[in-house]
């Protein structure tokens, strides 16, 4: 075996370890419960109830992460025809599920996306009151920094965001020193405890 042989076979042998937890996540949780579980879904875990008392009439928020939009909707009517909703989700799939769904209700103040949170860069700087990242970070294989920097960008300095982490490390992609570290770099206004991985949080003051 000559020496790109033998380079090529280790490097065979280590990429799917490396692939590995990616894929596990992928599946665990950007293949989310079909819509049709939606009303099951409401009876344990009543969208309303995480976000109503973060949002307001006529206030601009963002949904990323949204899949089909299982909190879009419960965002867009908090926030009333006056106000506006971008849900942004990775999966053209998901996010063409959510425009029929933005159609059939006739909703006016929904914008939808097919982006990667790392780049939402459609939405002004210190434009947004409410960020909800439900399970967002931790099914994120690459640029988790990216996106919390863009929800740092977009955040108005009086607005809030949720964030929180669907399953623990192996099964999730942020480990509990580096969910410290995300939440280092905001003002944490209220957190979940050790098995409770979610976090209110508003961005710090600018130093002058």
């Amino acid at each position: 075996m000559d020496m790109s042989e033998e380079k090529h076979k280790a490097m065979g042998e280590k990429q799917p370890k490396d692939q590995t937890k990616a894929q596990a996540s992928g599946w665990l949780f950007l293949r989310r419960p079909p819509a049709v579980l939606d009303p099951i879904r409401r009876l344990f875990e009543p969208p309303r109830r995480l976000i109503e008392p973060y949002v307001k009439k006529g206030q601009v928020v963002a949904d990323l992460g949204c899949g089909s939009g299982y909190y879009t909707f419960a965002l867009a009517e908090l926030v009333g025809p006056e106000g506006r909703v971008y849900a942004v989700d990775l999966s053209e799939k998901g996010i063409q599920a959510l425009e029929k769904k933005v159609d059939e209700g006739g909703y006016h103040n929904i914008e939808a996306h097919a982006s990667s949170a790392s780049d939402v860069s459609f939405i002004k700087d210190r434009s947004v009151d409410f960020v909800l990242a439900n399970g967002l970070l931790c099914s994120m294989a690459d640029h988790r920094e990216s996106a919390v920097n863009e929800i740092k960008r977009i955040l108005k300095s009086t607005g809030q965001a949720y964030l929180s982490l669907g399953f623990p490390t192996p099964l999730g992609l942020v480990d509990q020193a580096e969910w410290e570290k995300i939440l280092e770099g905001f003002r944490v206004k209220r957190r979940g405890g050790s098995l409770e991985k979610w976090a209110v949080v508003s961005v710090k003051p600018e130093v002058v």
